[in-house]
């Protein structure tokens, strides 16, 4: 079962690089697949810049800094709701920064692809329910099945 991934640009400053907006539909839906979620679903991603993205984390998150990604999950304890249209569950929404992320592949090292694609899987796995804030035993599984995602991809994480 594929999901739907509707992707919207909201910035000027960086151009969206061919296959970008497969490589986020692919990240989407290798995230179901290994979660083992076999409902269709609906997710939409939107790429917004810095300055964008900090507004959105202020207002919503009452951090006035840019982030990489902000997740908004519409389902809770892993009920969500129908799109009437298409009968898929709504799992949320995905806003990721692209000018974040070419930094922050340029500080690690990796492709802008590689870095795409996992805030794809991170935010995706959010949706589904999981979290790392409290650190511990939650940050190491996420971890470890973000890792695990990204190896089916062709785009495992670097070890330092």
């Amino acid at each position: 079962m594929s999901a739907r991934v509707n992707i919207s640009v909201k910035q000027k400053g960086f151009k969206l690089p061919t296959g970008t907006r497969l490589l986020i539909r692919k990240a989407c839906n290798a995230t179901l697949s290994y979660e083992d979620f076999l409902e269709p679903a609906q997710v939409d991603v939107t790429i917004v810049d810095d300055t964008k993205i900090q507004v959105m984390n202020k207002e919503y998150r009452n951090i006035d800094s840019s982030t990489d990604v902000l997740s908004f999950p519409l389902g809770e304890n892993g009920e969500y709701d129908r799109n009437p249209e298409n009968n898929a569950l709504m799992l949320g929404d995905i806003v990721i920064s692209y000018e974040h992320a070419v930094a922050q592949a340029d500080l690690y090292g990796h492709s802008i692809d590689r870095e795409i694609a996992f805030l794809t899987v991170h935010s995706m796995l959010h949706l589904l329910g999981y979290d790392h804030v409290n650190g511990g035993l939650e940050q190491a599984i996420m971890r470890e099945k973000e890792e695990a995602i990204l190896e089916l991809l062709g785009l495992a994480i670097n070890k330092i």
